[in-house]
């Protein structure tokens, strides 16, 4: 079944619900640790059992990608940070490498739907985050936002390129501003999919919305529930991506410093280029003043609106959002 957009073109948001869950699912962690957040050194499995049944669904989650040129596992300061590397096509524009930073609880399958798009555009470097549940190892603690940005900095450090086009999802977006702010010098440009906590804030319905979504063994529906709502009121299915951002929320305990809004006057400190892609029915903060401070305070700055799409936006509108950062691209080579 489908229904239309205002352009008059199909949107199957039934059949696609699948493909965002995991982005949604992210945003209810995101949001919940607010309320939940504890003091504590390294993030850590909660069990061997819980570790098992993520790897398993890892493994699952990941037949949607394609196979990586090449595994790279990083040592940092704070850890052992997993990477995979992609040869991008041949005739792609991009002079600098795309960094794939996923959001919170949000494994690297979560590109799987954009991969295809993305390497058009030259090589790849997909990110799993440390600290979160994933391939990655968080060894040492990460106390602040100075230590977040030092770890993605080493990362970088270790790779054979000089600059990098840093893309963030949602928490994703604001790892990769957070970076810029604290060691812009292998930062050749943002690309900021939906980020939060980056230009708003989180809004209070949100975040009271996700307290009792964000608890792991409280049932299943209630998180669901706040899916769908994030979602803009997609139905949500229980599919690989799903199952594995779910598992991951209930069998892994993270200890990282929450994200603050970052201050205007960094942002307008940033000497870099910035594409900000921002959904229009985001939940995760009010669009228009997010819109209205980037647009206001970026010294390079160019802000897309998708007026239809929801904080899963990168699933929704994949094609348009590739057209976007390659035009992007082509302005600041």
């Amino acid at each position: 079944m489908t229904d239309e957009d205002k352009t008059g073109r199909p949107r199957r948001r039934g059949r696609r619900a699948w493909r965002v869950v995991a982005v949604v699912l992210a945003a209810v962690v995101l949001v919940g640790a607010f309320a939940l957040r504890t003091p504590s050194p390294v993030g850590h499995w909660n069990s061997k059992a819980g570790h098992d049944a993520f790897l398993a669904d890892y493994r699952t989650a990941w037949e949607a990608m394609p196979p990586p040129t090449e595994t790279l596992d990083v040592r940092t300061g704070f850890g052992v940070v997993r990477v995979y590397r992609y040869e991008g096509a041949e005739n792609s524009r991009a002079q600098h490498p795309l960094v794939l930073l996923p959001g919170r609880e949000s494994p690297s399958p979560i590109w799987a739907d954009n991969m295809p798009s993305l390497l058009r555009l030259g090589d790849l470097y997909v990110v799993d985050l440390l600290g979160e549940p994933d391939m990655s190892v968080q060894e040492a603690p990460i106390e602040d936002f100075e230590d977040n940005a030092a770890w993605l900095d080493q990362t970088l450090a270790a790779l054979p390129e000089e600059r990098f086009y840093l893309l963030g999802l949602s928490i994703g977006g604001w790892t990769a501003t957070n970076l810029a702010t604290h060691h812009p010098g292998r930062v050749a440009g943002l690309l900021l999919v939906d980020p939060a906590c980056t230009f708003a804030a989180i809004p209070l319905e949100t975040a009271i919305r996700a307290i009792p979504a964000s608890v792991p063994w409280l049932p299943k529906a209630w998180r669901d529930s706040f899916a769908s709502y994030t979602a803009g009121g997609a139905p949500v299915e229980d599919e690989p991506l799903a199952r594995l951002t779910e598992t991951a929320m209930r069998t892994y305990t993270i200890k990282l410093p929450q994200p603050s809004l970052i201050p205007e006057e960094e942002l307008a400190a940033l000497d870099v280029p910035v594409l900000a892609v921002l959904a229009g029915k985001s939940v995760m903060h009010d669009t228009a003043a997010a819109a209205q401070v980037a647009e206001r305070v970026l010294r390079e700055g160019t802000v897309v609106v998708h007026p239809d799409a929801s904080h899963a936006v990168a699933s929704e509108e994949p094609e348009a959002i590739v057209a976007e950062i390659d035009r992007f691209v082509a302005a600041h080579q």
